[in-house]
């Protein structure tokens, strides 16, 4: 029987041919989880057997139950202590909430140590002897250096997004970490991109790691229709506030600065738009304020940098816009799994400037869709020039082809005379 075979018995029967111990499996029923997702259908047997797991599969899909089983019925039956690595305040919070929806109904307690909170709660959670940790690795190395942690009896470790957090530059101190965790561990890495990066990491940490890959790293959510509109900087805010005007849903608005969501955020509440902004610069009080505000209803448009492109789990935003266009591919990817989940159909809008075709280039050559722009709604204030290194696929006015699938392009040398990656900003 083949692997797919399996996939679709075990997608129809449910989590029962997983492995999944009898009691876990009433408390995953009572808490609403009814039929596995592809990653968890693989995933979970695998590590409830305890191997090593790379595992790649759109955002959204469920990738926090498909290693939070697997942690709690092996530390419910062989003791010891689960640990938790991810990038952001945000998606730490996240996680360490769909853990304890399972956890506490075991009497398995969390510990959750992020930045931008008090030390104190986080040295009472310690105290208390956690079964599972939850970290961003700045926190948990501060623990580390007070001592007020140890990582002595760690059993599992997982990495999720891990490479978001090679691309914010955790290495040093995943590096760090791995020197004070137990060689004899499981370890499983979770993200939607598998960049050069994450795969020397697996080799270095991992032990014959089963890859398991239920979609293409890198492909966008089949449920989002993709849209590009080439527009001029001084338009992107009349574009944008259109946009609202013919969207009646909630909206997810990406910029790629913290100074541009606090300008986007001013301009929109002058209109008396409801919106709320999420940044850097925002406390991590304010952050959580705006995420469950903008989860309830009480905003309907949340500006955010890329520190929500992974870490909101809100179903039912109807519409993302790329206001900015990112400069590295894979956050296309992240931001645009925020909408088109569980099973809902979404809409992804993406600004691009003139210049800004080399940005575009990559995203195609990762997704494999090539974003023809459709005609702005708008009346531009200037005549608006194709996107830069992109002659070759200037398409006659008023016709549309954005989102149409293409051969896996060549990966040769750009189109584009400018340079490939333009340096990252403080978000």
């Amino acid at each position: 029987m083949t692997s797919e075979q399996t996939t679709d018995e075990a997608l129809t029967s449910g989590f029962d041919g997983l492995g999944i111990a009898p009691k876990l499996l009433a408390v995953l029923r009572d808490a609403g989880f009814e039929a596995p997702t592809p990653i968890q259908v693989q995933a979970i047997p695998a590590g409830l057997e305890g191997q090593d797991i790379i595992g790649i599969a759109q955002t959204g899909t469920g990738k926090t139950i498909a290693f939070a089983i697997p942690i709690l019925q092996r530390l419910a039956r062989s003791g010891g202590q689960g640990l938790i690595i991810l990038p952001t305040r945000e998606l730490a919070l996240q996680v360490d909430e769909e853990l304890q929806k399972i956890a506490r109904r075991f009497g398995l307690r969390t510990a959750i140590l992020i930045g931008g909170a008090s030390m104190n709660p986080q040295l009472d959670q310690l105290k208390k002897n956690p079964h599972v940790i939850v970290a961003t690795p700045g926190r948990l190395i501060d623990h580390l250096e007070r001592k007020s942690v140890s990582l002595d009896r760690i059993r599992m470790l997982v990495f999720d997004e891990a490479d978001r957090m090679l691309d914010m530059g955790f290495l040093p101190q995943i590096r760090r970490i791995m020197k004070t965790v137990p060689e004899d561990r499981q370890t499983m890495l979770f993200s939607a991109t598998m960049p050069d990066e994450i795969a020397r990491l697996a080799r270095q940490f991992m032990r014959q790691p089963v890859r398991i890959e239920v979609s293409r790293a890198g492909t966008a959510p089949e449920l989002v229709e993709q849209q590009l509109y080439v527009v001029q900087r001084p338009d992107k805010l009349r574009l944008l506030k259109h946009l609202l005007e013919e969207e009646g849903g909630s909206v997810l608005v990406f910029s790629r600065t913290r100074f541009g969501a606090k300008r986007i955020t001013r301009d929109l509440r002058r209109s008396r738009h409801n919106a709320a902004e999420i940044h850097s610069d925002r406390t991590l009080a304010q952050r959580r304020e705006a995420l469950d505000g903008f989860k309830s209803g009480k905003y309907r448009i949340l500006v955010a940098t890329d520190i929500a492109a992974r870490g909101i789990d809100v179903t039912g935003i109807s519409l993302v816009v790329n206001y900015d266009v990112p400069e590295q591919a894979e956050d296309y990817v992240h931001r645009i799994g925020r909408t088109g989940r569980a099973d809902r159909r979404g809409r992804a809008v993406s600004f691009a400037e003139p210049e800004q075709g080399p940005l575009i280039d990559d995203i195609e050559q990762l997704i494999q869709i090539r974003l023809f722009p459709v005609p702005l709604p708008i009346t531009p204030s200037a005549p608006p020039p194709n996107v830069s290194s992109r002659s070759s696929r200037r398409r006659p006015a008023g016709q549309q082809a954005a989102g149409r699938r293409r051969p896996a392009p060549r990966r040769g040398p750009r189109r584009s005379s400018g340079p490939r990656r333009p340096p990252r900003r403080r978000r």
